[in-house]
């Protein structure tokens, strides 16, 4: 079913990392044009959020579709090889998401997820601009404590 030789599959997921992702930077470079100061995956803080705003005690994750396994998206599609284990590994994936999320809000601290989606595609810079005014209004001025901005 995969349309690559085993060889090839591997280069290409050794060479997908966690952070300095394509949407990561765009929207941190978005937020820094804004004025917004901020630590970027930080290890002393619970599953490692992309971004973190110690002054709003606020945290951003910004989801891949894919590897976070996106409902209703047309970027998440279930691999047909191996089946057992992506859907064993979506299901952690989703689990852990929701553990460290709860743990924020247990501790007070807002949380924002950011889809992938939400700023890929046709008109990704006006989607990208869209977003960052969605999360510096929900930093400076909303309480909300979560965010979710999706795109689909």
């Amino acid at each position: 079913m995969d349309t690559l030789t085993p060889e090839s599959r591997h280069l290409n997921m050794s060479r997908i990392r966690s952070r300095d992702t394509k949407p990561e930077k765009q929207i941190r470079s978005a937020l820094w044009k804004a004025g917004f100061r901020y630590r970027i995956c930080d290890k002393r803080y619970p599953g490692k959020p992309d971004l973190i705003f110690p002054r709003y005690y606020a945290v951003i994750f910004i989801n891949g579709c894919f590897w976070h396994a996106h409902d209703g998206c047309k970027y998440f599609v279930t691999p047909k090889s191996n089946q057992e284990f992506w859907k064993a590994k979506f299901t952690r994936n989703r689990e852990r998401d929701a553990e460290v999320i709860q743990k924020y809000r247990d501790d007070c601290w807002r949380v924002c997820v950011v889809w992938e989606c939400s700023i890929r595609g046709k008109n990704s810079r006006q989607k990208i601009e869209n977003v960052t005014g969605q999360i510096i209004e929900w930093l400076e001025e909303t309480g909300e404590p979560f965010l979710e901005i999706k795109g689909y």
